[in-house]
Order: structure tokens, then C-alpha cells, then sequence
């Protein structure tokens, strides 16, 4: 493919070719001796060699992440009232964004009925498949509570318990704001460089997404035809859907409520930043462009408009948050898991956990979404399942991370007043 093409235009291509192939070998035979071999030792390897790549950097990805998204929250202590309300508002309005995920993946059921050899397709690895009867997790809220706190660190790490070492990162994370000495400022950063090595691999593994997404969906089209497409609309649906509900009904209210703005002023001059976190699909990428058009356009003080916008970059990831939940609960549905209303909050609270650690880069949001699945016995090979339109959905939850910012922000410095230079711009434009 045209290396000059943007990414989102190659896997695009990717996935036509990939669902074009597969159909047409699923309609020659998917018992045909050639479609098999192409299948098993072409197609399926190489999509499984992709998922490989990124799991492997899930484990430094989380540590580093949350460490240094804990140390720059931490920061908030030193700017007192501005950095509570951005922290309050933040958890507020991403658990209201995880709820209508929840609600309506809970609604819609996308993930009922897949069938089980399709599934077995997508978590086979190396020839060597895994029995979904047996991926049903026996899990109790005491066991959840209890595994969070790890017994041996590394153990945790190798057993792939991840949260437990999620959990490690937070109290570092924590220890580093309450001891700012010169030694644990030198740790930060060999932090800072892990995340920033992680970060440069992710980069290079992302650019084979187009090569992945072509033989993944090329190996489970040719096996499974139509009947995987209308599950992957239905599931494409059921986040659209989602996101939709809390860009255009919550944000506009909470801008309008809390902030004093007109809604239609508020996407009216957000709309360059919008459009250009909907193109680029990275939240960091967008930043230069977010506190241009909060500073300009929407007149926000430069001292509240940097530290939420730039917090928020990295910690405030609204639609991350929605699309984590979401597609966690689509694939436990598709694995016949049945997660009951407290499953289901601890669920909330891992994607809570998951968004501050997410990279906000594009596909940033697997990896995050891998350790849950994994957390609740699921094979997190699954994500295979979306990885076809996984790329359009982070366009869309991306341009939702970039609005929230702008309207945690908005809301800010409505809520600051006249303490503030400038403040005042926002009352009066409303």
C-alpha cells in the first residue's frame, strides 16, 4: 500500500480488501484445500503476529503510563481549586460516558449469538486454539477487591494479572507527588523514557495495521461470510450510538448548565480542534490545535485553558473511556460471559483506571482494553473480533476526547469566575 496515504485510508483499504478476499473465498469454499492453507499458515499467522506485537508492550505501556498520569495529576495539589474541579468533573463525566456505553451495549446485546467457532478463529494463536466453553470466569467481587493488591509484583506481571500491577504503578505514581526529592525526580525520569520507548514501538507496530486488518478479516470472512460483517455492524452501531448520546445530549447540557455557553457557540468555534482530533486520531497529536481554538476562539484564560487542556491530553479521555466499557462488554457477550451489575461497575472503574493510562495515540485504547478482558478470563486474542473498524470507532471516540477537554475546560473557568484573567470572557460570550 502507498506508504504517502494516511493511515486510516490504508487500513481502510486493508479492510475492503481483506472482506472482498474473504468473501469471495468463502463463496469458492471455505473447505477448499487452497482457501485453508492460505488461510492457516498465511492470513491467520500473520493477523495473530500483529496481536502478539501489541500485546507484548501492554505490561511497560500501563506501568509508565500510569505513573507519570498520577504524577502530573498529581500536580493539582499545587493549583489548588483549579485542579479539584478539573479532577472532580473529569471522573464525574467519564463514569456518565462509561454508563451510556454500558447501557447501551446492555440494550442492544451486539454480542450475543457469535458463534463459537468464530471465536475460536479469532483467539487461535500459533495452531493452537483455546476452548471458549472454558473462558466462562468464576469470579466474586471479594476475589476482584482482593487480586487488586498484589502478594509479589513480578509474580503478578508473569501471570498476567495485570490490574495488580496497574495497582503497583498508581502507589508509585502516588509516592513520586508526595516525595519530589532529586532521586525520585531521576526515577520519573527512566519513567518518562520507558514510556517514550513503549510509545516509539507502538508507533512502528501501528504502522502494520493496514497488513494486519487485511489478513485477519480476510482469515474470518473466508471462514464465517456475511454473518461476521452484520455482527461487526451491530457492534459499530452500538458505539456510534454511544458516542453520538454523550456528544451531542451530555456535553452540550453540561456546557450549557455548568458552563454558560451556548452549545452551538461551543462546537461552532471547537470545530477546527474537532475535526483535526477526527482526522489524526490521537488526542496528543491535537493538543497545539485544542489550546489555539481555547484560547482564541472560545476565550478561555491561558492559565486554566493549558493545564486542563493538557491534563486532559493525557488523563480526561471521554470517548476512550465509553469505547473501553463498551467493546469490554461486547466481546464478554460474545464469549457467552455473563457479568452481573457489580462485574459490571468494576468494570467502570478499570476503564476509568484504563483511560489516565491510555496512550493517546491512534489504537491506544487495546491494549487497555486487552488487560481487561484479561482481568475477567476472557481471551483478550478476541479484540481480533474489531479490529476491522476499530480504526473509524478511534476517529470518532478521538474527536469525543478533544470535545470533552475543551467542555471540562469551558466549564473550569465558568466555575473560576473573576478569580481569574480573562475568566470572564466565557460568561460574556455565552
Amino acid at each position: 500500500m502507498n506508504p504517502r496515504l494516511a493511515l486510516h485510508w490504508r487500513v481502510l483499504i486493508g479492510f475492503a480488501i481483506g472482506i472482498g478476499g474473504g468473501i469471495a473465498a468463502h463463496l469458492v469454499g471455505p473447505d477448499n484445500p487452497w482457501i485453508v492453507g492460505l488461510i492457516d499458515y498465511v492470513a491467520a499467522p500473520a493477523g495473530q503476529l500483529f496481536l502478539r506485537l501489541l500485546f507484548m508492550l501492554v505490561l511497560p505501556l500501563m506501568f509508565s503510563a500510569l505513573i507519570l498520569g498520577v504524577t502530573e495529576i498529581g500536580d493539582i495539589a499545587s493549583l489548588g481549586r483549579i485542579g479539584l474541579r478539573t479532577l472532580v468533573y473529569t471522573v464525574v463525566v467519564t463514569c456518565v460516558a462509561i454508563g451510556i456505553g454500558l447501557l447501551v451495549v446492555n440494550l442492544l446485546q451486539p454480542g450475543r449469538g457469535m458463534d463459537p467457532q468464530m471465536l475460536e478463529q479469532a483467539v487461535a494463536a500459533g495452531g493452537q486454539a483455546k476452548a471458549i466453553a472454558e473462558a466462562k470466569p468464576s469470579l466474586s467481587v471479594i476475589d476482584m477487591m482482593l487480586g487488586v493488591v498484589p502478594r509479589n509484583v513480578i509474580k503478578a506481571a508473569a501471570d498476567g494479572e495485570l490490574l495488580a500491577v496497574m495497582f503497583f504503578a498508581l502507589m508509585l505514581g502516588v509516592a513520586i507527588v508526595l516525595k519530589p526529592t532529586p532521586a525520585t525526580m531521576r526515577f520519573k525520569e527512566m519513567v518518562q523514557g520507558l514510556n517514550e520507548i513503549v510509545m516509539t514501538l507502538i508507533g512502528l507496530v501501528i504502522r502494520l495495521t493496514p497488513y494486519a486488518v487485511t489478513a485477519l478479516m480476510f482469515a474470518l470472512t473466508a471462514r464465517f461470510g456475511w454473518e461476521l460483517l452484520a455482527k461487526l455492524g451491530h457492534y459499530a452501531f452500538a458505539v456510534l450510538l454511544a458516542i453520538a448520546l454523550h456528544m451531542f445530549v451530555v456535553l452540550p447540557l453540561w456546557v450549557r448548565v455548568m458552563g454558560g455557553m451556548s452549545p452551538l457557540r461551543f462546537f461552532r468555534d471547537s470545530q477546527e480542534a474537532i475535526l483535526t482530533a477526527f482526522s489524526t486520531s490521537s488526542s496528543t497529536g491535537t493538543l497545539p490545535t485544542t489550546l489555539k481554538v481555547a484560547e482564541e476562539n472560545l476565550k478561555l484564560p491561558p492559565k486554566v485553558a493549558r493545564f486542563v487542556l493538557t491534563l486532559g491530553a493525557s488523563a480526561n479521555h471521554h470517548g476512550t473511556a465509553l469505547f473501553e466499557g463498551l467493546t469490554t462488554l461486547f466481546l464478554v457477550q460474545c464469549f457467552g460471559v455473563e457479568l452481573d451489575v457489580g462485574h459490571q461497575i468494576m468494570v467502570l472503574g478499570l476503564c476509568i483506571l484504563g483511560s489516565i493510562g491510555t496512550a493517546g495515540v491512534p489504537a491506544g485504547s487495546l491494549p487497555v482494553i486487552a488487560m481487561i478482558l484479561t482481568y475477567l478470563h476472557v481471551p483478550a486474542e478476541g479484540i481480533a473480533l474489531i479490529l476491522g473498524v476499530d480504526r473509524f470507532l478511534d476517529m470518532c471516540r478521538t474527536a469525543l476526547n478533544v470535545t470533552g477537554d475543551l467542555a471540562t475546560a469551558v466549564v473550569v473557568a465558568r466555575r473560576e469566575g473573576g478569580d481569574m484573567t480573562g475568566s470572564n470572557a466565557v460568561t460574556e460570550a455565552a
